[in-house]
C-alpha cells in the first residue's frame, strides 16, 4: 500500500507493534514516514486505517491514505532515517536488506531488545552512521485494532550530532529522542526490565495484574538478582532506566502485595492493557526474543565462570511454549519450576 505519492524522510523497517507506534506518532506529528514490514499489518491498515494510543490518553485515528505501507525493503531507497524495529533474530537479514536498498549516508537507528544488534548492523553496513536506541515503554495490539502505548519512558538513543535534524520531529510525535553517550550501560539496564517479558508471557495475564501478584514479581527478582551478579563480576554498571535503580529492583518486587501497591506503583506506571511482547509473539505463533535477553544473562554468566539457572529454565520454558505447550501459568509454579 502507499496512498501518498512522495518520497520517504523516515523508514520504519520492521513495522510490528513498536514500529507502528512510533512511526503512527511520527505520522501524526507531520512526518513523511514509510513503513515496511509483513502484509497483515499493512492489509489491515488498508482496511481501516492506524489507530494509536496511549496510556495517558492520546488518541488519534490515521486515515490509511495518509500511511505510506510497503511489504518491498526496496522502500527503504528514500529515507534519510532508517528506525530498524525488527525481532533480534532479524537482525541479520535486515542489515542485509539495508545494505542493498537503503541510501549510504542514511542514519540508522536500532530501537531493537536485547544486547548488540547495533553491532549486527554495523558490521553489515561497513561505513554507514549507525547508532542504538532504546524503546522503553510496551506496546501491545487491542482487540479493536489499536496500537496502544501501555507503560512510560523515553526513546532513548546513543548520542550524535548528526541526529539534530530529527530532533524536531521526534518532539512533534511526542516521543523526543534523549541522546545517552553510555549506551552499553542503559541497554543492559534495559535487558533487566525485559526479564519480565517471559514472565509476563507465561502468565497469560496483562502486566498490571501479573506484577500486582507477589510470586509473579519474586519469578522476575530471581532471574535479576542472576542478571545483577553477572554484570557486577563482568564489572558492568546497568544505567537506571526507569524510576528504580537496578540494584533496588529485586528487593522492592519481593515485598509483600500490600506493600508493592503503595510503593511500586508509584515506581512504574502501568495501564490495565499492557502487555510484554513477547506475550503478543507467542500468542501469534511467532518466535520470541528469549534467546536475546535472558539468553543474554545465562552467555554472560558462563562468560564470567558464573550459572544462571533460573533464567536457563526461564528460556526452556518460552521455548517449549513456543512449540504450542502449556503457556499459562501461576505465580506459584512458575516460581518453584525456576527454583528447581
Amino acid at each position: 500500500m502507499s496512498a501518498v505519492d512522495r518520497t520517504p524522510s523516515i523508514a520504519i523497517f520492521g513495522a510490528g507493534s513498536v514500529g507502528v507506534f512510533v512511526g503512527g506518532a511520527l505520522i501524526a506529528g507531520g512526518a513523511n514516514v514509510v513503513l515496511i514490514g509483513r502484509a497483515k499489518v499493512g492489509e489491515r491498515i488498508a482496511r481501516h486505517g492506524l489507530a494509536v494510543s496511549d496510556m495517558d490518553g492520546r488518541r488519534f485515528q490515521l486515515p490509511a491514505e495518509q500511511v505510506q505501507y510497503s511489504e518491498d525493503p526496496a522502500a527503504l531507497a528514500g529515507a534519510r532515517l532508517v528506525l530498524v524495529t525488527v525481532k533480534s533474530a532479524d537482525t541479520e537479514a535486515a542489515a542485509h536488506s539495508l545494505a542493498a536498498h537503503a541510501a549510504a549516508d542514511a542514519i540508522v537507528i536500532s530501537l531493537q531488545n536485547g544486547i548488540g544488534n547495533a553491532d549486527v548492523l554495523r558490521r553489515a553496513l561497513p561505513g554507514r552512521q549507525v547508532l542504538a536506541g532504546m524503546v522503553p515503554f510496551n506496546v501491545v495490539q487491542t482487540g479493536d485494532g489499536r496500537f496502544h502505548r501501555g507503560t512510560e519512558g523515553s526513546l532513548m538513543v546513543e548520542a550524535s550530532p548528526a541526529l539534530a535534524p530529527w530532533l524536531p520531529a521526534f518532539e512533534a510525535a511526542g516521543l523526543p529522542l534523549l541522546q545517552r553517550t553510555d549506551f552499553a550501560a542503559v541497554q543492559w539496564g534495559k535487558l533487566l526490565l525485559n526479564l519480565n517479558n517471559a514472565v509476563n508471557a507465561l502468565s497469560g495475564v496483562p502486566l498490571k495484574t501479573q506484577l500486582s501478584q507477589r510470586d509473579y514479581r519474586r519469578c522476575l527478582a530471581l532471574l535479576m538478582d542472576e542478571a545483577l551478579r553477572a554484570l557486577r563480576a563482568a564489572g558492568i554498571e546497568p544505567a537506571q532506566v526507569a524510576r528504580v535503580a537496578p540494584a533496588r529492583l529485586p528487593k522492592l518486587l519481593r515485598l509483600p502485595d500490600w506493600l508493592y501497591k503503595r510503593l511500586g506503583s508509584a515506581s512504574l506506571r502501568i495501564d490495565p492493557e499492557a502487555r510484554s511482547s513477547m506475550w503478543e509473539d507467542l500468542q501469534a505463533g511467532r518466535r520470541t526474543e528469549i534467546d536475546y535477553l535472558n539468553g543474554a544473562v545465562v552467555t554472560l554468566a558462563q562468560s564470567v565462570g558464573l550459572g544462571a539457572p533460573a533464567n536457563r529454565r526461564i528460556v526452556d520454558l518460552v521455548h517449549a511454549a513456543e512449540k504450542g505447550k502449556a503457556q499459562a501459568m501461576a505465580g506459584k509454579a512458575l516460581l518453584m519450576a525456576l527454583q528447581k
